[in-house]
């Protein structure tokens, strides 16, 4: 069994930061590709950022240059440095890996609330 257990989520004012945290647990051989996701009210989810096991990163334009994702490979975990927040960051905010065992499968958490005041 694999679980990914996110924290850091909050209420902050707008210009603020944040710092989610994602660790996986459980039966790992190994972890790929992992990343973070958001979904707001009414809107779909979508991509904020990901990370490659080489530190390789891809981000949504929307967050470009406020928002940082890293990983600690030794801990299995995944981070999302969020600054310069705005009300429009407000979401719950997912994390995924691609993680192998037998074969690799995507695993979700369970979702962390992002709420950013003006």
């Amino acid at each position: 069994q694999v679980q990914l257990v996110e924290s850091g989520g909050g209420l902050v004012q707008a210009g603020g930061s944040l710092r989610l945290s994602c660790a996986a647990s459980g039966s790992i051989f190994s972890i790929h590709t992992m990343g973070w996701y958001r979904q707001a009210p009414g809107k779909q989810r979508e991509l904020v950022a990901t990370i490659t096991r080489s530190s390789s990163t891809n981000y949504a334009d929307s967050v470009k240059g406020r928002f940082t994702i890293s990983r600690d490979s030794a801990k299995d975990t995944v981070y999302l440095q969020m600054n310069s927040l705005k009300p429009d960051d407000t979401a719950v905010y997912y994390c995924n890996a691609d993680i192998r065992r037998a074969y690799i499968t995507t695993y979700w958490g369970q979702g962390t609330q992002v709420t950013v005041s003006s």
